[in-house]
């Protein structure tokens, strides 16, 4: 694994000793740093990153160490007194930065992996260097605007009503939790309150249901069908069990794109049945909402406008830093009620009318402004260049689909759904069992793992050990894509010739 960083490391030390001289003349001031300073090291962390980011197709998209290599080489107690800036810089970059998933290789295909925008690093560097701290009006009036203006863009991508309103959280795992206070809050409170989601749901719903106090027995994991959709009629049948015996239903999450799959929820069909029952409806886009930026995405998640929330994450299929999560909910208001709590401390944030804190529609008072660099990166490249990059990211699944189907050696396990191709090992008629089936495959992902630069992962499909690309990077090519699978087919070859 150490020699993997071999290449990364002998860059960091020939750039530094070309900007060594900069070390000798640091000038600080108890936590602070002369201009000249501040200047250079700017400057060589922008360096340190721009290489890594030209280095990186060259690299493998995952590298990691044991973890008593690690505390070796990290547990220390910290320096009484400074290094030298620069010197740290370094270290970071040769020691612990690599070590990691490389989420924007244009071969990481497990997960979800993400390939942020240069602006939109920039951004997050621009914010943290002016210290913005994005949670009330008052304190940061530009930055606020700027979100309102990026949810808006939100809103109108998901063809929400004018009415709508939200915020931009840290992830998924917020905006649900977020979500389910409201639902919770807009069913009055009541106890014995039932949630309901499919088998195919995210895991971040599980718990945010369980932080707002539904209890673990009370969360219906009901099932999906041959298309790893949501089940209505197993849908309708709990909602009436549960009424029955004194249940109180609060919500239903529905997928705009499962995580394992891609499959889209029959969002149409649950609006229409949450709505006749007063059921709060939550579409989780976390990663495919972004789709609907385009035409064939907004075919996809027809319906999704119905939904009393929608989360949605920017550093997903948007192509941010993390982190750029985000809830919207069709009426403002029901974030408001629950979070916009008072307190003396900051009765002087008060501004006016319509000049809302948009801490009072969340978790977080003191929030990190995400808004930036979504903001910077459209403003940078423009929407058809987005367009674009998410087009190819379901183009290229697709054609992957379509190789799969063509292989004598792969099937194709789930239908290929907003960039996400599912699929294993196992030949036309080669009569192998579920468990002979479920070694091999097994098998090839330990073999992709250690002995291919790309990074894939598994899934389960009602029990049926999958292996699953996810293709979101705008940098991935149809190449990275047909070597990746030409490996699986490789490594599947050996495997089988080994289990017969």
């Amino acid at each position: 694994m150490a020699d993997r960083r071999k290449d990364a490391s002998h860059a960091a030390v020939r750039s530094g000793k070309e900007s060594a001289a900069g070390a000798g003349r640091e000038v600080r001031d108890g936590l602070q740093m002369s201009p000249t300073l501040m200047l250079d090291l700017a400057r060589r962390a922008a360096e340190l990153v721009v290489e890594w980011k030209e280095g990186l197709p060259g690299r493998d998209a995952w590298d990691g160490e044991f973890r008593q290599v690690l505390e070796r080489q990290l547990m220390e107690d910290p320096p009484e007194d400074g290094r030298p800036a620069e010197e740290v810089l370094e270290r970071a970059a040769r020691d612990i930065l690599p070590l990691s998933f490389r989420l924007e290789h244009p071969r990481s295909f497990a997960f979800i992996p993400s390939s942020p925008t240069w602006p939109g690093v920039l951004a997050d560097f621009m914010a943290a260097g002016y210290n913005i701290n994005a949670c009330t009006w008052l304190v940061a009036s530009g930055p606020s605007q700027l979100e309102l203006v990026v949810i808006d863009w939100l809103r109108r991508w998901l063809g929400y009503p004018e009415s709508a309103g939200g915020l931009l959280t840290s992830g998924g795992s917020a905006a649900s939790l977020d979500a389910f206070v409201a639902a919770r809050e807009s069913a009055g409170h009541p106890e014995r309150a039932t949630v309901y989601m499919s088998d195919q749901s995210h895991s971040a719903h599980i718990r945010a249901a369980r932080i707002i106090g539904v209890r673990p027995e009370c969360i219906r994991l009901l099932p999906s069908d041959d298309r790893f959709r949501l089940d209505m009629d197993a849908l309708a049948r709990a909602v009436a069990e549960d009424r029955a015996a004194g249940f109180n239903p609060i919500a239903v999450c529905a997928n705009a794109g499962a995580a394992s799959t891609g499959a889209v929820d029959p969002l149409e069909a649950m609006s229409d049945y949450c709505e006749a029952e007063g059921i709060w409806l939550h579409a989780d886009a976390a990663y495919g909402g972004f789709a609907a930026v385009t035409e064939e995405g907004k075919k996809l998640l027809r319906g999704i406008e119905r939904a009393d929330s929608i989360g949605l994450d920017a550093h997903k299929w948007f192509f941010q830093p993390y982190e750029a999560g985000g809830l919207l909910v069709k009426d403002a208001s029901t974030l408001e009620k629950p979070f916009a709590v008072r307190h003396d401390i900051l009765q002087d944030t008060i501004w006016g009318a319509d000049h809302p804190n948009l801490s009072d529609r969340g978790l977080q008072l003191s929030r990190s402004f995400r808004a930036l660099k979504i903001w910077m990166s459209v403003q940078t490249f423009g929407m058809a260049e987005f367009r674009r990059a998410v087009s190819q990211g379901m183009e290229l699944a697709d054609r992957a689909g379509e190789y799969v189907r063509g292989s004598p050696v792969l099937e194709l396990l789930t239908p290929v759904s907003l960039g996400i191709v599912c699929f294993r090992v196992n030949p036309a008629n080669a009569g192998l069992d579920g468990k002979t089936l479920d070694k091999v495959n097994r098998t090839v992902l330990a073999h992709l793992f250690w002995d291919d630069p790309a990074f894939v992962s598994s899934t389960l499909l009602h029990g049926t050990f999958a292996l699953r690309l996810c293709i979101l990077n705008h940098t991935t090519t149809w190449d990275d894509v047909r070597e990746t699978l030409e490996a699986v087919e490789s490594f599947g070859k050996e495997a089988l010739s080994k289990a017969s």
